[in-house]
């Protein structure tokens, strides 16, 4: 009887605490750069300085982790030409997509975003069928026409909307879409497998220096013009921090349940992001349009994980039979996940 306890909490009861730990994690990340890049007393209207400082903080931890402690380990197998030729695409969509994404906040607000999110699968399957990874089917196009269908209505429902905020928005999704491409195009066709603390360890940096470069002329003369740089620095490490936090969260996730369950977990997230928000700040002002077509797009999200878990299922039973596996990447964007 005590080992069947002691089973128990090892393993449902972890299991869902990771998960807990996952949805907590990842709408407070949200809720903490919206409020760090929007707030007056933090004062630190620079989204791309703190998406760099995330980068870097993420680099400089994995490094010590990995090579110093020993705590973590990374997947051997990558080359120069593999790192120029897939890492480097990847960690420059993903810096794309932080940039963009942190920028939106300054202009919309946090449930607006989040529902705007919710047309990604649209971008990723354009994108797909363009790179010859998915196949334009009926039942494909209907559930793009719902999720579409739900984005707009949400849009209309949307009380204070700013077209600037949209676009930055809709930029980072696209940036998400090509990541997701170039991710599926290193396992599909170059067959490296990484787990996501070996993406964490090789993206962090080639995204940091993807940042580094534009905010040396944009936001770097702006922080200059307001003379000594106000910094905060218990309130920024304590952000990084909450950012490495989550990637690892998705790790322990990952590890010990399904694709199917941080899916689950992610469309649960998004809705404690959206209800949360209309609480937390005063910009977000929730109508019965905006909930009734961010239920819709949900609806089609969900469709469309379904779908994709039931290709990913076929071809894993595939695989097996021919005794190939495959080991999907992955990794997180801090400000969207």
């Amino acid at each position: 009887m005590a080992d069947r306890i002691r089973r128990f909490f090892k393993g449902e009861v972890l299991t869902y605490a990771y998960i807990l730990l996952y949805i907590a994690l990842s709408s407070g990340q949200i809720f903490f750069n919206k409020w760090v890049l929007s707030s007056k007393e933090i004062n630190f209207p620079y989204p791309l300085g703190l998406t760099l400082l995330h980068m870097v903080f993420s680099s400089v931890l994995c490094f010590i982790l990995t090579k110093g402690f020993k705590i973590l380990k990374v997947e051997e197998g990558m080359t120069a030409e593999l790192y120029a030729t897939s890492v480097v695409p990847i960690g420059a969509t993903f810096a794309m997509t932080l940039w963009l994404g942190n920028t939106a906040y300054l202009y919309i607000s946090v449930a607006f975003a989040q529902m705007l999110k919710a047309i990604m699968p649209v971008a990723v399957f354009i994108l797909g069928v363009a790179a010859g990874l998915e196949l334009m089917s009926c039942r494909m196009l209907l559930i793009m026409s719902v999720i579409s269908v739900g984005v707009l209505v949400a849009s209309y429902g949307e009380i204070n909307i700013n077209w600037i905020g949209v676009v930055y928005q809709m930029g980072g999704v696209v940036g998400e879409a090509l990541r997701l491409i170039f991710m599926e195009i290193l396992v599909k066709r170059k067959g490296l497998k990484l787990n996501p603390v070996s993406v964490m360890y090789y993206v962090s940096p080639c995204s940091a220096l993807c940042l580094f470069i534009p905010w040396i002329f944009l936001e770097k003369p702006k922080m200059d013009a307001h003379g000594a740089w106000n910094f905060q620095p218990v309130v920024l490490t304590l952000n990084s921090l909450c950012t490495f936090a989550l990637n690892l969260s998705v790790f322990l996730v990952i590890s010990h349940t399904s694709a199917l369950t941080i899916r689950v977990a992610g469309v649960v997230k998004d809705w404690v992001v959206v209800l949360l928000s209309a609480l937390l700040f005063a910009d977000t002002k929730l109508t019965i349009i905006n909930l009734f077509g961010y239920g819709i797009a949900i609806a089609g999200v969900a469709a469309y994980n379904n779908h994709k878990l039931k290709k990913e299922a076929s071809r894993g039973s595939s695989d097996d039979s021919q005794h190939v596996q495959s080991v999907p990447i992955m990794a997180t964007s801090t400000s969207n996940k």
